[in-house]
């Protein structure tokens, strides 16, 4: 008797080895439902996204395309017409036509205008976040590029901003 109640033991203990195998297996081949990675969604507006695609392009004065490359102005009238708003073509009659805004309210989109020369609004950008601009600066810089507006040169030369209201 002895015997038999050591393999039942026996029998019970393998069996209960057995089921808690099946489960630990069955445990790891359940896969959980993951969703989808969805890239982020980018919280600037789209003329300030495809601005930034444009970095690296040519400055060449008077010129508006990615192919021929791009001035201050031409570049703030191609980001702009490329989103469905027609902007003037200098930044003097950007400065003339559109809304006046403080620079303490500064949005992604918004232009930001410069005296680089002697002359007001001699230059401009395109605002992103965080006090940077995108614009494209000059022959000596050679390309579209983004700035800081903490930098003391652009700091001292900024002379207003100006809000497309069709953007809005």
């Amino acid at each position: 008797m002895k015997n038999s109640a050591g393999l039942n033991n026996l029998y019970f203990s393998i069996r209960l080895a057995l089921v808690l195998v099946a489960v630990l297996f069955a445990g790891c081949a359940h896969e959980p439902k993951v969703a989808p990675a969805r890239p982020m969604q980018s919280q600037r507006p789209p003329v300030v996204d495809y601005a930034l695609s444009l970095q690296g392009v040519p400055y060449r004065y008077g010129k508006d395309s990615p192919q021929e490359g791009f001035d201050c102005s031409g570049f703030i009238k191609h980001v702009y017409e490329r989103q469905g708003l027609s902007l003037p073509r200098t930044t003097r009659e950007m400065a003339r036509s559109l809304p006046s805004i403080s620079i303490h309210d500064l949005s992604s989109g918004d232009l930001v205008f410069f005296n680089t020369n002697g002359r007001p609004f001699s230059h401009v950008g395109l605002y992103i976040s965080d006090n940077n601009f995108i614009h494209a600066p000059s022959q000596r810089t050679g390309r579209v590029l983004v700035s800081s507006l903490n930098n003391q040169y652009w700091r001292q030369h900024l002379i207003g901003a100006r809000r497309p209201i069709q953007w809005r």
